[in-house]
């Protein structure tokens, strides 16, 4: 089969006129990636299968690894042991199965499936289950390096269970949720990002009636505030946005308050005007407000100059959620310990529980997508068959002047 595969030598390409001018370009040039021949993948175990990829999205962390946008600062990664190369990316996948394990059960040849990608203990034999596993909370097993498999997070970041960006894709039978028919491709697509951002709300909500701010209008920031407007739709939000497409679609979804994220000092000043917060000035940087009027800050970004703005912002013992990642830096963060902030990180879903009801995230999407109470596939603003994978994540280095927000890989066409 073809499949994209990282951690190979890099396939020769030109770079467009200009690229000098723009890093991920450049560093697309000499990315660690390329178009190969591999063999077919076989069901790694006897209760896993095989599919057949339609849609595959381009997470944030397919484009950092891609682009090699980690920041200057990323050479201590304690995650690294939790990953194997080489490997074929690509974990938002909508597919087919196409053939079972002489032991799978609960799918059948033929069935349009959305991935759940953690390679947690079911996947990986694993038995008795450990904790998390048990409890719902995938996404933190214990197992991720226990083999047969090779060590690897999920899907696409082990060398054995290769992802969407290839032609066919191994997958346990547990990592598979059916489509409802009323769904499209390009609805189910979006399960995954949904889901890492109905875990992140529903595990740190905002208060009814309270204010809330999303840093960054990407994938993430964008589903955040769809969960926001379903499940919390008294509680106002702002969104920082730093592109057009991002601000106009964040618009359209329903936040109050949209925000370029330029010059910070505007973005502190506006938010504190919005929220009804005091600034006080610092002695040489930036402001802070106390009090302040926010409530939760979900930075969907995860850089320092991010998360210095938001503890700035904060009310006492409010909250900052962290499920953007980035390498780590210095940043100005007295006000966490002077307001009694919670700063938390937000990892991923599971088994979440919305409005009473305990289901795994991504059922929970189908769910509010099949009631209405969720739409967001204008958040698909480009698809590329597999062999425009260059094209492909030229279209995120560039998205400024694209209007990329999610990006996918299309099997159809």
């Amino acid at each position: 089969m073809k499949a994209l595969v990282f951690g190979v030598a890099a396939e020769p390409w030109t770079p467009p006129p200009g690229a000098a001018e723009n890093r991920l370009l450049s560093n697309l040039a000499v990315t660690p990636m390329r178009l190969m021949d591999v063999d077919d993948p076989r069901p790694l175990r006897p209760d896993w299968v095989v599919t057949k990829p339609r849609l595959a999205g381009i997470c944030g962390s397919d484009s950092k690894m891609a682009l090699l946008d980690f920041g200057d600062e990323d050479s201590d990664n304690a995650m690294a042991g939790l990953c194997s190369f080489p490997q074929v990316m690509g974990h938002e996948v909508v597919a087919e199965v196409v053939e079972l394990g002489n032991e799978a059960a609960g799918v059948g040849v033929g069935d349009r499936v959305v991935l759940n990608p953690w390679l947690s203990c079911a996947p990986r034999g694993v038995s008795p289950l450990c904790p998390s596993c048990e409890s719902g909370d995938y996404s933190l097993c214990h197992n991720f390096a226990t083999g047969p498999i090779t060590a690897g997070l999920h899907t696409g970041l082990s060398s054995d269970a290769t992802g969407g960006f290839a032609e066919l894709m191994p997958a346990h039978r547990s990592m598979l949720f059916p489509v409802p028919e009323s769904i499209s491709d390009e609805d189910a697509v979006l399960a995954d990002p949904f889901a890492v951002s109905l875990h992140a709300v529903t595990h740190h909500p905002p208060p009814r009636g309270g204010r809330a701010v999303i840093y960054g209008a990407g994938a993430l920031g964008t589903t955040t505030l769809a969960v926001l407007g379903a499940l919390y739709p008294d509680v106002e939000v702002a969104v920082i946005a730093r592109f057009t497409a991002q601000a106009e679609l964040a618009t359209s979804l329903g936040a109050a308050l949209v925000i370029d994220p330029e010059d910070r000092l505007t973005v502190i000043e506006e938010l504190a005007k919005w929220s009804g917060g005091r600034l006080v000035g610092g002695t040489t940087g930036l402001p802070m407000c106390h009090p302040g009027g926010i409530d939760v800050v979900y930075d969907t970004v995860g850089k320092p100059e991010t998360l210095e703005v938001g503890v700035r912002v904060l009310r006492a013992r409010g909250t900052l959620v962290k499920t953007g990642f980035h390498a780590p830096g210095r940043w100005e963060w007295s006000p966490l310990y002077f307001k009694e902030l919670s700063w938390v990180g937000s990892n991923a879903f599971g088994i979440e529980e919305v409005e009473g009801r305990r289901r795994h995230a991504i059922e929970h999407y189908f769910d509010l997508v099949t009631d209405g109470r969720v739409g967001i596939t204008a958040m698909l603003t480009h698809t590329f068959p597999l062999a425009q994978w260059r094209e492909a994540f030229a279209t995120i280095a560039t998205q400024g002047e694209t209007g990329a927000v999610k990006v996918a890989i299309d099997h159809r066409v």
